[in-house]
């Protein structure tokens, strides 16, 4: 009884399977576009510039998730401008023995200086938190909240850390939560 509504209403009409077929050949690139998106992807560009020129050149819009999904399909591996940007600072700074900072040196992690720990379990409304011991042995906690603010907490009341371990704090607070993907 409803196949009959929709014959009699002509719903069934409206679209032709010819239709349907050529839809779904324009949403996804035919195997030589494919060659081209990986020699783009080999070339070092982004998903999103991938993403405009597959719209622009091919008249296929993708989202950006597609095009990483299609990225990941055909076995490709994008390259990573921030790593480039590492491995070649540290090929440059390779052969600088000279400027190593000496054992002194308040930002020298070997000299007894700041040490940062992350803990394990973070508490509510923390994205992170854990301890700081600075130069001089005062020891802090530390908590991230969601918004990016830092604060400290405990030790000497009025404690005020010196400005050179306030920046290695920072410095190695930013390593220990690269590392732990934040």
């Amino acid at each position: 009884m409803i196949t009959e509504n929709f014959e009699e209403s002509g719903l069934n009409d409206d679209v032709s399977s010819s239709e349907v077929d050529s839809g779904t050949a324009t949403n996804s690139p035919s195997d030589d576009q494919k060659r081209q998106i990986a020699s783009w992807v080999n070339d070092g560009m982004g998903l999103s510039d991938i993403q405009k020129k597959i719209n622009d050149d091919f008249g296929i819009v993708m989202t950006y998730m597609d095009v990483r999904f299609l990225v990941d399909d055909l076995n490709l591996d994008l390259i990573d401008e921030e790593d480039e940007e590492e491995a070649a600072d540290a090929d440059d700074n390779s052969g600088d023995d000279e400027t190593a900072p000496s054992p002194g040196d308040p930002l020298d992690d070997s000299a007894g200086g700041v040490q940062v720990e992350l803990d394990t379990v973070t508490p509510p409304g923390a994205m992170a938190s854990g301890s700081v011991t600075f130069s001089d042995g005062q020891h802090k906690k530390w908590t991230l909240d969601q918004f990016g603010r830092l604060g400290l907490t405990g030790g000497e009341e009025g404690y005020k850390p010196s400005d050179e371990d306030v920046m290695e704090f920072q410095k190695q607070l930013d390593s220990a939560l690269r590392g732990k993907g934040f």
